[in-house]
């Protein structure tokens, strides 16, 4: 908790307003909320570390392994967790809103099935009204996609799979 203001010193952090925020970026999955009240500025984040993210994913590659035979098995019936330490996940390099085509009437980057190249653009990522392009980091086929359009990302959070 930091109460960032040139008079800070004078002002009292109520302890329950900071609980209360506290509680609805875990009840909502932000990762950081800002309060301002006059000269009063309280921000509260919460840090995804990649230690959180390797437990996650410590049993995952056996469940990998166990839906690897299952090729007629649609794309939704695998857990994201599962995908997610697969070695041809594509991670989202920062915290935004990911995007699967270049506008809203245009055909989508790619599909599952697609065959990219390395360095091909397979992705938008906004974030602060910036759109960073998500590029293939090898070659291969799409096997899997993960997010939707507009879908509100994490960082590190798997979005597509290149095998």
């Amino acid at each position: 908790m930091k109460a960032t203001s040139p008079m800070a010193k004078d002002l009292t952090i109520d302890p329950d307003l900071v609980r209360e925020i506290a509680k609805l970026i875990s009840e909502t999955d932000l990762t950081e909320i800002e309060v301002e009240k006059g000269d009063l500025r309280i921000r509260v984040a919460r840090q995804i570390t990649v230690q959180q993210v390797s437990h996650a994913v410590a049993a995952a590659p056996a469940a990998v392994v166990a839906h690897a035979p299952a090729a007629a098995t649609p794309a939704a019936a695998e857990k994201p967790a599962d995908l997610g330490a697969h070695p041809g996940a594509v991670r989202s390099p920062m915290v935004g809103t990911a995007y699967r085509r270049p506008s809203p009437g245009s055909n989508a980057f790619i599909e599952v099935g697609s065959i990219v190249k390395a360095g091909e653009k397979i992705l938008l990522v906004e974030a602060m009204k910036t759109f960073n392009e998500i590029v293939a980091p090898k070659a291969g086929t799409v096997t899997h996609i993960m997010v939707e359009d507009g879908q509100p990302v994490e960082y590190g959070e798997p979005l597509v799979v290149i095998e």
